[in-house]
């Protein structure tokens, strides 16, 4: 039954996106002289599909939660209007189109070149034969997979002091909504985003898993940055992320902390599954919803700018970095 249902929602899908491509997305690249780019075009309107799917779920469902339970009144709308650019950004497709003409063509060159020299084509699927080649089970499996390499590349961002610079930006919201999630500096998403294609081209997963499992991603973690007071119970909130699990995750201290102050780390790291906090000692519940941003932002600890506009952020990222890059001889800075 939710195979058939899968396969359902699948070709609905398809014939939607189908039907916004011929209606819309191809008239316009013939226009411009694109022509030669039409496999790409519809692919690219796949994304801009779920984009658009995302953004009315957010509108309707996520938006009315923050309504009813909000944590904190929004008293910052400015800061609120950027984020929703970030996620317009992301979500429209217009980050995966740079991508398209910068980092995969050159994914696509190495792995060429690895096949050339004998590395063998491997699928996920293939694991075990007549189970793991099952559509469902096949999806999860890689659901799983790109989960923790999520995990995992998200400690990485708190534990290397020249990642976090760029990654402090997305901490530094003291306005949490669900337009948050998307809340980063462009150069940190290129090289999250470069690593997972990366991933996704070696373990074999198809186009329309990987859109799938990035789709349920984004729509959980704008879920999870919503601006709600809302918990999944004591076993819900260690099966998936919630409001509630993931605002410890953003809460001065503890959320980029691990040792103290002036130290990098901190807890709740899981994108989707509670279980990899679980598993490597990072998970922490406490119930409390507790005020958003990093220490360096409080008055006492010099009030940090982190900036007020798109194009502010995304400089002061940059100057951040340049100021905190390993050096010759010298060891791995802890203060953030």
């Amino acid at each position: 039954m939710i195979a058939e249902a899968v396969d359902h929602l699948s070709r609905a899908f398809g014939d939607v996106q189908q039907a916004l491509f011929e209606a819309v997305v191809q008239p316009a690249m013939f226009h411009a002289g694109l022509g030669n780019l039409v496999a790409e075009g519809y692919r690219a309107t796949g994304w801009l599909l779920v984009g658009l799917l995302q953004i009315a779920v957010m509108l309707t469902l996520f938006r009315a939660l923050e309504r009813w339970r909000p944590v904190e009144a929004v008293t910052d709308r400015a800061a609120v209007r950027v984020d929703v650019i970030y996620t317009l950004i992301h979500r429209l497709g217009l980050f995966r189109l740079a991508l398209f003409f910068s980092i995969d063509p050159l994914w696509d060159l190495l792995i060429g070149k690895l096949r050339v020299w004998g590395l063998p084509t491997w699928s996920l699927d293939g694991l075990w034969p007549g189970v793991t080649d099952i559509a469902l089970v096949s999806f999860l499996l890689y659901l799983l997979l790109f989960d923790l390499a999520d995990y995992a590349l998200h400690r990485a961002q708190h534990h290397f002091d020249w990642w976090w610079q760029l990654h402090a930006l997305h901490h530094s919201q003291q306005q949490m909504t669900m337009w948050s999630d998307n809340r980063n500096h462009l150069l940190d998403d290129l090289i999250r985003d470069t690593l997972f294609v990366g991933l996704a081209l070696l373990v074999g997963v198809a186009p329309s898993q990987f859109v799938a499992i990035v789709a349920i991603t984004q729509l959980v973690e704008s879920l999870s940055h919503a601006n709600v007071r809302l918990s999944f119970g004591r076993l819900g909130q260690r099966l998936l992320v919630g409001p509630q699990y993931h605002r410890l995750h953003h809460r001065i201290g503890i959320g980029h902390e691990s040792a103290g102050v002036g130290t990098l780390g901190g807890h709740n790291f899981a994108v989707l599954f509670p279980l990899w906090d679980l598993l490597f000692g990072t998970a922490r519940f406490d119930g409390r919803y507790e005020p958003t941003g990093i220490r360096d932002q409080l008055p006492e600890a010099g009030a940090r700018d982190y900036g007020r506009g798109f194009w502010a952020q995304q400089g002061l990222g940059l100057a951040r970095l340049l100021q905190h890059l390993p050096r010759p001889g010298a060891g791995r800075r802890v203060r953030a």
